[in-house]
């Protein structure tokens, strides 16, 4: 019985005074609506219309206001019965602004259509050679499928799903600094040779990228006409600020490149030529350039080639592995 009394004793004395103040912002308005929070504890209150609050505490208790849009501030109250605070503004936790059509800013819960911005930080975290890789995965509804050309390749982008027949009827605008750009693409590789060159996009470094805004629908590209039926891609590049002192930001990327040889099965039994016959003039060897009908290899000391010189007729190994070198 005694142990018990103790700690119903000790229980009373941890709640032992009554705290009562008025919270306001800078500007001295009551803030109503506002968290408080004894430290460490699920004891709590809010404030009143008029910023009044009251609340039951020890006495060498710290509280703690908190309230959307300001900043959460501590306040002991140890050896008093009245706190009275003022909270500043938090404008890190105020409503997220983003860059719609003509670079304007806007709320996004004011938005009608949707609207999707990326930090730069989203960009250049993982180094990319184009920029917009980057944003694989991380905006709902884009679809980019990276270049299988190689690092300087051009990538695909589809927002929404395809809406055209055509390729490039599904590529959206892209706008950097409110200057639309032609993202057409250099060059392709196809069939019969060719080579992709990149297109308009991939020449923008990602570690100078602000912030990326994707608008999907009709309503949110209305403002760029046609051309945006795609979708629009608004991209925001770093400004100058300043800063005190001397800073140097370093940034690198390396990439390599192998190309895979290993899904070619070409016969090294056979050499050029025709009817089991091999080349004996220059003619003969430019009429049987693609043709590996000749005798077996090895079986005929040289051969003519294209270029008119008399070479051994042996297997000359992998030439495309020796061209292409890590």
């Amino acid at each position: 019985m005694l142990l018990f009394a103790f700690l119903v004793f000790q229980g009373a004395m941890a709640q032992n005074k009554t705290v009562t103040g008025t919270v306001t912002d800078v500007s001295g308005s009551p803030l109503p609506g506002v968290n408080v929070v004894e430290k460490g504890t699920s004891n709590g209150t809010s404030t009143d219309f008029d910023g009044n609050y009251t609340i039951n505490v020890a006495d060498n208790a710290t509280l703690v206001f908190s309230s959307l849009g300001y900043a959460t501030t501590e306040m002991s109250v140890a050896g008093t019965t009245t706190a009275n605070i003022s909270l500043a503004d938090d404008a890190e936790s105020l409503d997220e602004v983003v860059v719609t059509a003509l670079g304007i800013e806007r709320d996004r819960r004011s938005l009608g259509y949707a609207v999707t911005q990326l930090g730069g930080e989203s960009v250049a975290e993982v180094k990319t050679t184009n920029a917009l890789n980057a944003l694989q995965g991380k905006v709902a509804g884009v679809n980019i499928t990276p270049p299988a050309t190689g690092a300087a390749g051009s990538s695909r982008v589809v927002i929404r799903g395809a809406s055209s027949l055509s390729g490039g009827g599904n590529q959206p605008l892209y706008v950097v600094d409110g200057v639309t750009i032609d993202n057409t693409q250099l060059g392709a590789a196809s069939e019969w040779g060719g080579s992709d060159f990149g297109d308009g996009v991939s020449s923008i470094n990602p570690d100078d990228v602000e912030s990326v805004s994707v608008l999907k629908g009709g309503a949110a590209a209305a403002l760029y006409g046609s051309r945006a039926s795609a979708g629009v891609i608004i991209i925001t590049t770093k400004n100058g600020k300043e800063q005190e002192g001397f800073g140097i930001d370093y940034s690198s990327q390396v990439t390599f490149d192998d190309i895979q040889s290993g899904v070619r099965d070409f016969q090294r039994e056979y050499g050029q030529g025709s009817q089991g016959i091999a080349p004996t003039s220059t003619a003969e060897a430019l009429d049987n350039a693609f043709s590996s009908w000749g005798p077996r290899l090895g079986s005929t000391a040289n051969s003519v080639q294209y270029d008119g010189v008399s070479r051994p007729y042996s297997d000359a190994g992998d030439n495309l592995d020796r061209f292409y070198r890590t």
